[in-house]
């Protein structure tokens, strides 16, 4: 992966949000899902850029990006659709959007506030997720103001998102690891917020953007369920399965869950 230099544009409260632009093609804007930072694209990212000129976002709080005072999740859909702007008009006209998880829901709010969405992909966004066992987010913040930052990432991926041991294991091993260790002081409020979030399907019954849910065969079945939900909420949506897969079909099997992105993208 050759990536330019960073670039960044200014959201809706005037944070400045960075992404990174790499290969040549259709415009494709991916957003990262919890802990992790644009880094977490790069098992997969040769495979994309193949095909679409790829701009990888840091979310707020963390990578290039900025931060705010009194965070709150819809700031993040605002996020996602100043960069979904930003390249739009750089590239002159609608581009891809793909989003992961958080990232996720977040790129499904951003259609409602963007009309340079021209498809969209979605892997297992947690609209229906219970925040993890009772006191999750004070737990985590606990660890973190003892300095086990680690402990953070790792208890999260275990006890909220549903990881099993050998899903962790190859995520330590990434070098995206590192950063999502540094973004561990996100996940209490993202936690938090996310318990408040309140998925309205009628809110979607008017979006037209053609849409891919993507779920893992094996993964829990909150994240299933979500998955089910968003497709039903959106008009014209399809959903494909990756089987024997889970919530990071990225790292796990790159090469399939790459392929189920550009059949959809370039050549439906």
């Amino acid at each position: 992966m050759t990536a330019a230099p960073m670039d960044s544009t200014i959201s809706a409260d005037g944070t400045p949000i960075a992404y990174w632009r790499s290969g040549q093609g259709d415009p494709l804007v991916v957003v990262h899902g919890t802990t992790a930072d644009h880094i977490r694209w790069r098992t997969v990212l040769p495979r994309l850029e193949a095909r679409a000129t790829v701009y990888a976002m840091d979310r707020r709080g963390r990578g290039g990006s900025g931060d705010a005072d009194g965070y709150a999740i819809t700031r993040e859909f605002a996020d996602v659709a100043a960069v979904v702007d930003a390249v739009a008009e750089a590239c002159g006209g609608p581009v891809d959007l793909l989003g992961h998880s958080y990232g996720g829901v977040c790129a499904l709010e951003a259609v409602l506030l963007t009309a340079n969405v021209r498809r969209l992909v979605l892997y297992e966004p947690p609209v229906l997720a219970e925040p993890g066992p009772p006191g999750m987010a004070a737990r985590l913040q606990g660890l973190l103001a003892d300095g086990r930052r680690e402990e953070v990432v790792a208890t999260f991926f275990r006890e909220v998102a549903g990881v099993g041991d050998r899903e962790l294991q190859i995520l330590r091993s990434l070098p995206s690891w590192p950063a999502r260790v540094a973004a561990a002081h996100t996940l209490p409020r993202e936690l938090r917020s996310e318990d408040g979030y309140a998925f309205e399907p009628a809110r979607f019954a008017a979006v037209a953007v053609p849409t891919l849910l993507l779920a893992g065969g094996d993964s829990p079945p909150f994240f299933q369920a979500s998955t089910e939900a968003v497709a039903a909420a959106l008009p014209d949506s399809r959903v494909t399965v990756l089987p024997g897969q889970a919530h990071i079909a990225m790292d796990t099997a790159p090469e399939l869950f790459a392929g189920a992105v550009t059949a959809f993208l370039y050549e439906s």
